[in-house]
């Protein structure tokens, strides 16, 4: 059951994402938030210093609930698509904090997150943590990946959430293919 706390923030996030459907994450404030969710200033702040950070936890929230989603996949190409289909369902936010990306950098944590999940993928299937060399390779495919997404989400690409899978599946570098392939994970 989750704590009181985190039900309050939840609302307010709640609240905020509906503010986001009629507003960028520029023009919002504290008091459009509050008045959105019927709840006071003090209720806000007693949550979050501000409006970015409550895009931070949600971002967080909603991330860490799509790798959630990842690790649910057998193989790499199905739990991209787990991953993907999670983040669709939040695009409108995905969207909006991304377009506000000089506040809080959600490219970099995006990044870190992935990165993250992949060496302990890998740690998990094979009992070690990736070389360097490996991890190095493992990056630039991170970077691309979170980089792609975001284009995705944007909409810059009208892919499916297959077709998106199916492309993070093709671009990963020979290397690290070779690797899932080992720890029978690749697709």
């Amino acid at each position: 059951m989750e704590k009181t706390n985190d039900i309050t923030k939840l609302k307010v996030a709640y609240a905020m994402r509906e503010c986001m459907e009629k507003a960028t994450v520029e023009d919002i404030t504290v008091r459009k938030i509050c008045e959105q969710g019927n709840f006071s200033r003090q209720t806000f702040y007693r949550c979050f210093s501000d409006k970015y950070d409550l895009i931070n936890w949600y971002f967080d929230r909603i991330l860490n609930e799509s790798f959630k989603q990842m690790g649910k996949g057998t193989t790499i190409r199905e739990s991209l698509v787990l991953k993907f289909r999670y983040i669709q369902q939040e695009q409108l936010f995905f969207r909006a904090a991304f377009s506000y990306d000089d506040q809080n950098n959600l490219t970099d944590h995006d990044f870190e997150m992935i990165f993250d999940f992949y060496k302990n993928l890998i740690h998990e299937k094979s009992g070690a943590y990736p070389n360097q060399e490996m991890q190095d390779i493992l990056e630039m495919y991170c970077h691309s990946s979170v980089y792609m997404t975001v284009k995705w989400i944007m909409k810059e690409h009208a892919r499916s959430v297959e077709e998106l899978a199916d492309l993070m599946v093709e671009a990963m570098p020979y290397p690290l293919s070779q690797l899932f392939k080992k720890l029978n994970i690749f697709d």
